[in-house]
């Protein structure tokens, strides 16, 4: 699902990665962390893609709530654990957004 995200400028944060060949806990985790980042203040919206490389763009209102997401000690833990057993790599980029458009349609 593409995230409805407010007019510009907001903020997302791309998170990329490799598995490692332990992903046992991973998915439950995943789905963990989506919805506490869903409460958090100034999250806009989430969209992810995984097959061989999986991408996951969270959006946020400004850095001020993105660096509170980063120090909620369940997404340090979460964190941990990724780079303890789930990840063989990853790459954290965070961007502000200028402009958006689409088609609109749903």
């Amino acid at each position: 699902m593409i995230a409805k995200t407010p007019e510009a400028p907001y903020y997302a944060v791309i998170f990329t990665s490799l598995m490692a060949e332990n992903d046992k806990g991973y998915n439950s985790m995943s789905d963990k962390m989506v919805a506490l980042a869903s409460e958090q203040e100034g999250f806009l919206g989430i969209e992810s893609a995984r097959n061989e490389l999986g991408i996951t763009v969270s959006y946020w209102e400004d850095l001020e709530s993105i660096k509170k997401w980063k120090n909620n000690t369940e997404h340090t833990e979460a964190r941990n654990l990724g780079r303890e057993q789930w990840y063989e790599n990853f790459k954290v980029r965070i961007c502000k957004v200028e402009r958006d458009y689409g088609l609109g349609k749903s």
